[in-house]
Order: structure tokens, then sequence, then C-alpha cells
């Protein structure tokens, strides 16, 4: 679910490391919202990352 629909920006995974060098897996999720949007002179409910709002490729309805 946490996917842009915009960039398809998504989940990154990689390895948490601890202060003793235990090593574990980790995830960071992207910061998407439900946002109502403007799509061809209606408005539908997407999941957008915060940088495509802010940068303006998504019209908030």
């Amino acid at each position: 679910m946490a996917k842009c629909e915009i960039c398809d920006k998504g989940a990154h995974f990689g390895i948490k490391v601890s202060h003793s060098h235990r090593r574990s897996n980790k995830m960071w999720k992207s910061n998407v919202k439900s946002v109502r949007v403007k799509v061809n002179g209606g408005t539908k409910k997407m999941y957008v990352c915060t940088r495509c709002l802010r940068s303006g490729a998504v019209e908030r309805a």
C-alpha cells in the first residue's frame, strides 16, 4: 500500500547495524498520503508521496 501512484516510490530495504555491530533487516517506508486529486476534470482518491505533492506533480481537489 505504501507506494506512490505518480512516481512508484515504495519501501526500501537495508540492514540496521547496532552499536555492537549486530545486523538485522530494516525497512524504510516512503511518506505516502491518501489525497483527493483532480484527474480529467473529476476528483479521485490516490496515494501520493509528499515529494510529488510538494513539487506540484499533482493538483489537490
